[in-house]
């Protein structure tokens, strides 16, 4: 009988805090928590942002080349899209976005509300970029559940032992909300070649011996010889509060990057493209009617 190799500890090779950006047209507070541009050390993670969205929001815009995952904290997150959904997430819920080959949609505090969301723009590899669009409302009540004593896993995107999340995704992503009581550990499995990142929304924790606050996040990239599997160590101290996190890993794509405005693509060319598409009008066109129904 063959024994599996036991799980090679995982490091963290970059902890960083989140950028304020106090307030901006669309939100009441904006912080950046994955700045643009260093793909190579977030790849294939884009960008992440945390916003306080009231009134006016963000109104219609495209996108095109990638996917947006968008969790709300708190509030109420009115969404609509060139497809004709329209709906409203709350607290615990995720919308994953697949925006391919084109789409345009916006995001705003239903019912002249707020709305505290953190919304990850995810990468596609080049022959991916052009899939046809895709919506899902994943709502809390869908992620599938991992609970042990002190530790709750919110499972929504990916596979972790026998649990499978919800999201159907272009490129594979494990992406979890953990909950972890005071003096509490954890470890999440964790291929080789995942590049990992945890965000620590609220509370404090260690992660693989690095010391994380709210509002920082921890980077775990790839293991040089990738070729088995790892653990991510995660353990809270002493205190009164739990500790969320959120804890997202992939596979880098290792391709070129050009992204502009709402656009990701692999080339300048593309880019163009992207956008004589858009103002020709194949992303198709706003819906009529732009709102939910008064009291829906």
């Amino acid at each position: 009988m063959t024994q599996q190799a036991a799980p090679t500890a995982r490091t963290v090779q970059r902890v960083l805090d989140k950028t304020d950006l106090g307030p901006t047209p669309m939100s009441a507070r904006s912080s950046l928590i994955i700045a643009p541009g260093r793909d190579a050390w977030t790849d294939p993670f884009l960008v992440m942002g945390e916003e306080l969205v009231n009134q006016p929001g963000f109104d219609w815009h495209p996108h095109r080349g990638m996917e947006t995952v968008t969790l709300i904290l708190d509030g109420a997150l009115e969404h609509g899209d060139s497809m004709g959904h329209a709906g409203v997430l709350g607290p615990g819920d995720v919308q994953w976005m697949t925006a391919g080959r084109g789409i345009i949609h916006r995001e705003v505090a239903a019912r002249s509300e707020h709305a505290h969301i953190i919304q990850m723009w995810v990468n596609l590899p080049a022959d991916q970029k052009l899939v046809p669009t895709r919506y899902q409302d994943l709502r809390a009540g869908m992620h599938a559940v991992h609970t042990e004593p002190g530790v709750l896993v919110q499972l929504i995107s990916g596979e972790t032992g026998s649990l499978r999340g919800p999201a159907v995704n272009q490129w594979p992503i494990l992406g979890m909300l953990i909950t972890l009581d005071p003096r509490t550990g954890y470890r999440q499995l964790l291929d080789g070649d995942q590049r990992a990142f945890a965000y620590v929304i609220s509370g404090r924790l260690t992660v693989a011996g690095r010391s994380v606050r709210a509002g920082q996040v921890a980077w775990s990239d790839p293991a040089a010889q990738p070729g088995g599997p790892t653990a991510l160590a995660l353990a809270t101290g002493d205190g009164d509060e739990q500790t969320q996190v959120l804890l997202f890993a992939g596979r880098p794509i290792g391709e070129s990057v050009y992204a502009s405005g709402p656009f990701v693509m692999n080339s300048r060319d593309e880019i163009e493209q992207a956008y004589r598409d858009f103002h020709s009008g194949k992303f198709g066109s706003i819906p009529r009617h732009t709102r939910l129904p008064a009291g829906a």
